[in-house]
């Protein structure tokens, strides 16, 4: 489990409306990223400003699709030719 705080309320609507939904939300700090289910959410009641921690469960990575490039278009010098 991946345990946060934050006191960004349009976060906490993101996270909320991702765990009614029952859909993977994405947290992204100091350069990693954690999708998953949103386990909970808390207000922390003592906190000035308001803030929350939120509770993510991972999932595990998608593989990667590999993308073979394109095939060469001809051009219409090679259809005269």
């Amino acid at each position: 489990m991946f345990t946060f705080e934050t006191s960004d309320q349009k976060e906490v609507r993101r996270f909320r409306i991702a765990q009614f939904n029952g859909r993977t939300a994405t947290m992204r700090s100091a350069g990693s990223a954690v999708t998953g289910h949103v386990r909970s959410i808390v207000e922390n009641k003592s906190s000035v400003p308001a803030a929350w921690t939120i509770t993510i469960i991972p999932e595990e990575p998608k593989p990667t699709l590999s993308l073979r490039p394109a095939p060469r278009a001809r051009s219409f010098v090679e259809d005269i030719c």
